[in-house]
This record gives C-alpha cells, sequence and structure tokens, in this order.
C-alpha cells in the first residue's frame, strides 16, 4: 500500500461485471455527497487491502469479495489526508445499499460522464476508455 507521513490509506475496490464497472453514490451529508465513487473505505491497522475490501463490501454492500487482485492506480484525495488505491476486485452477490444512495453497472466510457469523486474521476481517466 502506498503511505505517506499523516496519511490515511484507503482502498476502493474494482469490481467489474459484463454489466461494467459497479460504482455507488455518495450519501449526500458526507464529503463528496451526491458524487460517484468505487465501493471501498479506511485500511484499519493491521489490515490488508483484502481484509479491508472484504469487510467494506460486506458492510456497505452485503457482496462477498472472492478475489482481491492488484492496485491498478492510486491517487491522494486532495484537501484529505487520504491516499485511495483502487484494487482489482472480484466480488459475488446483489449489491444491497446500506450507505450509499445508489448504485449502477457503468461502462468506462459511460463513468467519463458521471459526477465522479475527485479521486474516483482520475482513476477512470487511466482506463482510457478500457472496458470492463
Amino acid at each position: 500500500m502506498t503511505t505517506r507521513p499523516g496519511s490515511v490509506p484507503v482502498v476502493a475496490a474494482v469490481v467489474t461485471r459484463s454489466q461494467g464497472y459497479l460504482v455507488c453514490r455518495r450519501a449526500a451529508h458526507k464529503r463528496h455527497g451526491g458524487l460517484w465513487e468505487f465501493p471501498g473505505g479506511k485500511v484499519m491497522e493491521g489490515e490488508t487491502h483484502a481484509d479491508a475490501i472484504r469487510r467494506e463490501l460486506l458492510e456497505e454492500l452485503e457482496l462477498e469479495a472472492v478475489a482481491v487482485g492488484t492496485v491498478l492506480f492510486t491517487a491522494a484525495d486532495e484537501g484529505a489526508p487520504f491516499v485511495i488505491d483502487f484494487v482489482q476486485t472480484d466480488a459475488r452477490g446483489t449489491p444491497v445499499l446500506h450507505e450509499h444512495s445508489d448504485f449502477g453497472w457503468f461502462t468506462a466510457e459511460e463513468l467519463l460522464g458521471l459526477a465522479l469523486a475527485p479521486a474516483d474521476a482520475r482513476f477512470v481517466t487511466s482506463l482510457g476508455g478500457r472496458q470492463a
């Protein structure tokens, strides 16, 4: 995991299926409220990427992470201490919303048209239009 002094490590699960990439809309009362993001959250002390992704997907969406792959992209969340690692993830189940106001499956091209959180937008731009 990429860290810098005083930073808070965060993972974002990049879940893909034939429908595209899974993204969720942040609750209005949270930082970047109403914007779309890849699901995930803070990595707790002693957790690995895989541990954090499994916990976050289960808590937020009732999804089971069955495989956690490589870090695809890392971005700092400007104005906050968060450093987000976007991690390839295979997950099983149908999302059930607990933290977000909406979710959807989108192609890389469709993601470019969404109002994404800033770090997520940088990751999507790095995809270069490649398909899920």
